[in-house]
């Protein structure tokens, strides 16, 4: 049977190579990475998570992108088997030693024998053979510009910022104290898996002065800052009011300070766990475009930071998507050359496990279309379903923006009325659907 060929080896490629080769096709990844660098990648691994390390709530009766995991899992997804392999106390989040994870992804595709990964940067959109275009937002200049050419109209793109890395020994642990929000977690370990740094009220006011009057990164004359709303830097953030980081990720409900209980915090900084070992946090929330001085400068006002060490520093790059209800049919293929599917964060979904999803499909599609079959999307019920319906006709192509699995794509559950309190139920109603849905379309699938 005929090879399929990826372009990308992120989270999306990884998983649609690792779907297509479980059908019995061979595959080849093409990733650029170590022989052409990209700004925010630090390796030449597969799967490298480069912005968090976190795939958010894994929850899958009440949220939508907890639903999401359990999907994968059913489908024998590579990356969700390997998220939960390296998976770091977070209070009901997933997140995950991101080295080792990467590097367990890396090993497990290598060592499969349909696999083959082939280190060099594809610059030209291919003419024949089966492919999946698995880029992600730090597209290559040269295959960016192939496929605007190829499209004949700009591509889109918004700006992506990255969160600070500290290390754990460099916290001062007199000031700072161990607590997940309200307490969350079924361990003890889970229920202490962040470290809050509190802030008073002065020490806020000056932490937001300082925010707003540091040095920032500027854009290139002709770009305009396009962000989206679910990683906006927290300088953005604090010029949309003073209040605003102290509701967003600097918000101090649910959480005791064990040194001084008596003391109500005015807002907290949240660090979580970056690697199994716990030498190292990332800061929650603090996506920044800060120059790497002036961050220094001003995370250290933060109580607990004072003589912080920094294993890396935050920063903002620019992240490429396509217009896909316009460019793609229901089978993630480009219109004017249906040889070629994409997949993952470039096709305008948002998140590692939304992107992730998307190779699964498009892996799972191209393997049916080599063995000479069809297979069909899942139902929009299923939060898989939803993601493809949406970036492949659901959206307002003129507004089309990169989107999060949410419960506003899914079609309405009936019999359940709103209001706030039959959320949980409608909650529930949606994600038992979806998992019925979800589990007969691959019980419809030959593997």
């Amino acid at each position: 049977m005929e090879t399929l060929h990826i372009i990308g080896g992120g989270l999306a490629g990884s998983e649609a190579a690792w779907q297509a080769a479980e059908q019995g096709i061979d595959v080849v990844i093409h990733e650029m990475r170590p022989k052409v660098e990209t700004f925010a990648h630090t390796s030449g691994n597969l799967a490298e998570m480069v912005c968090s390390n976190s795939f958010r709530s894994d929850d899958s009766e009440q949220n939508a992108v907890g639903l999401l995991h359990w999907e994968m899992r059913a489908a024998g997804g590579l990356i969700m088997e390997m998220a939960d392999a390296h998976r770091l106390p977070a209070g009901g989040a997933l997140a995950v030693d991101r080295e080792a994870f990467s590097q367990a992804v890396t090993d497990r595709l290598t060592a499969h024998p349909r696999i083959c990964v082939e280190h060099g940067e594809i610059a030209d959109l291919p003419e024949s053979g089966i492919w999946i275009i698995a880029t992600g937002p730090l597209t290559s200049t040269a295959l960016g510009a192939a496929i605007q050419q190829e499209t004949g109209a700009e591509r889109l793109a918004f700006f992506d910022a990255i969160a600070p890395i500290v290390y754990a020994d460099s916290i001062n642990m007199d000031v700072a104290w161990r607590q997940s929000r309200y307490d969350k977690g079924d361990t003890e370990e889970e229920r202490k898996a962040y470290l809050n740094c509190p802030m008073t009220r002065d020490q806020y006011e000056a932490f937001i002065d300082a925010l707003l009057a540091a040095d920032k990164t500027e854009f290139h004359e002709g770009e305009t800052a396009s962000y989206f709303d679910g990683c906006l830097p927290i300088e953005v953030m604090a010029e949309r009011g003073r209040e605003t980081l102290r509701h967003g990720p600097m918000k101090p409900v649910g959480l005791t300070n064990t040194h001084k209980p008596e003391e109500k915090a005015y807002a907290v900084v949240q660090l979580r766990r970056d690697n199994a070992l716990g030498t190292l946090y990332n800061i929650v929330g603090f996506q920044t475009k800060m120059k790497y001085g002036a961050q220094q400068d001003v995370f250290k006002t933060i109580p607990g930071l004072e003589d912080a060490s920094f294993a890396r520093l935050g920063g903002i790059h620019r992240n490429t998507f396509i217009n896909s209800p316009t460019l793609l049919d229901d089978q993630m293929r480009l219109k004017s050359r249906p040889n070629i599917r994409f997949a993952g964060q470039i096709t305008g979904v948002e998140g590692y496990v939304e992107s992730a999803a998307m190779g699964l499909l498009a892996g799972r599609m191209a393997a049916a279309q080599i063995k000479g079959g069809h297979l069909p999307p899942p139902d929009p019920e299923t939060a898989t379903g939803a993601l493809i319906t949406h970036i492949t006709g659901g959206a307002e192509a003129k507004t089309f923006q990169p989107m999060n699995v949410n419960f506003g794509l899914f079609p309405p559950v009936t019999g359940i009325k709103g209001g706030r309190k039959r959320r949980p139920e409608r909650y529930k109603a949606y994600t038992d659907r979806a998992k019925a849905s979800f589990q007969t379309w691959l019980d419809s699938q030959t593997i």
